[in-house]
């Protein structure tokens, strides 16, 4: 057992029991989407922003809802349709007739973990007014610069398969996820058991009783631990030699970024925390990567037209280079 030779370098104990209460407090009311749930609460440990993309009715709204319940700290959620401006996100000068001044009146985003639900049901003028708040954590207005409360994270939804009155998401603003989530239709087991629970009205009351087990000033905590995490020289190249790989692929037309890189590295430590290890491995690396690349990289035409996937290409990509031992 690797690990047993590295339990004293870093104490994980606060970090693993949030995680496992984290996962008992889902496990009441979601059903199965372990991975999904795993790379949500890694998301977070990363600080970063996550995607969370699947057709209507799996959960996935309910999913990041029950995620910023467990967090003791505050929530904002913003459901983004056609006619949404980015005042409505960002907020607005207001003018005060006492003062005779104009006075800023924060908007929804202004919180501590945001969920943005249809986030591509808004016209790209919208869209963009997150560029900078999810890059630089402010926003600015009249000239004014507003900084983010810490922690920051953004949680969006999407819907893959409906087109009308949606919006694509720009490559700037998909690369500024850390992860995008594809959350699947539940097995036949797991759908019985989600009627089950259903049916005997078990959801409506486990979700009342939901107690926050992280506050906000042990998310900053957590996520300065997992930075600090050991990081072998030859994982690094590992990690580069990946992302390098997208950038030369037939397949892709176009590959991933430097920040791409850095995100496969912070996601490898979060779940290497998730896993009660302080250090990383190569399978951490690998566990991350279709999540960290699948929207940042775009197929070919040929490719799409054969019905080839970003996580099939990513498979092969990660088949030819030599796995670090």
């Amino acid at each position: 057992m690797e690990n047993e030779n590295f339990e004293n370098r870093t104490d994980l104990s606060k970090l693993s029991a949030a995680v496992n209460q984290i996962k008992y407090t889902l496990a009441q009311i979601i059903v199965g989407q372990q991975d999904s749930i795993d790379l949500l609460i890694a998301g977070i440990l990363a600080d970063g922003h996550i995607l969370i993309e699947g057709v209507p009715g799996v959960a996935k709204t309910l999913t990041a809802k029950l995620i910023s319940k467990a967090i003791d700290a505050r929530y904002s959620r913003i459901q983004f349709t056609p006619d949404l401006m980015p005042s409505d996100i960002l907020g607005t000068s207001v003018f005060n007739p006492k003062s005779a001044e104009f006075e800023f009146k924060q908007g929804p985003v202004f919180g501590n973990i945001i969920l943005i639900d249809e986030i591509n049901r808004a016209p790209a003028k919208t869209q963009s007014a997150l560029f900078e708040v999810m890059e630089e954590r402010q926003v600015t207005i009249d000239g004014h610069t507003y900084k983010m409360q810490e922690p920051f994270t953004v949680l969006a939804t999407q819907n893959p398969v409906e087109q009308e009155g949606t919006y694509r998401l720009p490559e700037a603003q998909l690369d500024r996820f850390l992860f995008k989530i594809e959350i699947k239709y539940p097995t036949l087991e797991e759908e019985i058991a989600i009627i089950t629970r259903q049916h005997q009205q078990k959801t409506t009351e486990q979700l009342t009783h939901i107690q926050p087990v992280l506050s906000g000033d042990d998310i900053i905590a957590l996520r300065q631990q997992v930075r600090s995490f050991h990081v072998e020289a030859k994982l690094l190249e590992f990690t580069a030699k990946i992302i390098h790989e997208t950038r030369n692929h037939k397949s892709l037309f176009l590959g991933g970024s430097p920040r791409a890189s850095l995100a496969m590295i912070n996601a490898a430590k979060a779940i290497a925390a998730i896993k009660g290890r302080d250090f990383i491995t190569p399978e951490d690396i690998i566990y991350v990567a279709a999540p960290v690349l699948r929207h940042r990289i775009m197929l070919t035409p040929d490719k799409e037209m054969e019905g080839a996937s970003p996580d099939d290409v990513v498979a092969q990509i990660i088949q030819k280079i030599e796995v670090p031992r």
